[in-house]
């Protein structure tokens, strides 16, 4: 609601007074449920941390793992993935394995990751089934920058 500017000279009132104090509520209110806005992390070594969540960092990454392999059952290859920027505290990395051959041996993996830091991340893909397969990694990123 606007309101409405007095005219020079004019005594305040009571009502523009009631006027500019009813704003202000209304706009502290909308402020108020601002706190949805803000993003936090849980980190190893800080505990939990909180940002605007604009000002959260998102990656996504790929890592092609085995392009046209054959593994065997109980197989692992390592990967990894360095992030394209530094993180302030360990983020949070989800990874997901792409049947990318779409073979059934590509369809029985399963992903680990070993060790994640604030610039990289290292994991490994168990292959569960004997075959031909092309696999790939497909990560998720998400943590607070250092700047």
């Amino acid at each position: 609601m606007a309101i409405p500017l007095p005219e020079r000279g004019q005594p305040v009132d009571t009502s523009l007074l009631y006027q500019i104090v009813n704003e202000l509520n209304t706009l502290s209110a909308q402020q108020s449920t601002a706190k949805s806005k803000y993003f936090t992390i849980d980190t190893p070594n800080a505990g939990s941390q909180s940002t605007k969540t604009s000002d959260a960092r998102v990656i996504g990454g790929w890592v092609d793992v085995v392009l046209g392999g054959s593994k065997t059952t109980g197989n692992q290859e390592p990967f990894s993935y360095t992030f394209p920027a530094d993180f302030k505290y360990v983020p949070v990395v989800t990874a997901t394995p792409v049947n990318v051959g779409g073979t059934d041996a590509g369809k029985n993996v399963s992903v680990v990751l070993k060790s994640i830091t604030t610039s990289r991340v290292d994991g490994v893909v168990n292959f569960n089934t004997t075959g031909d397969l092309s696999v790939a990694v497909n990560l998720i990123i998400i943590g607070i920058p250092n700047s």
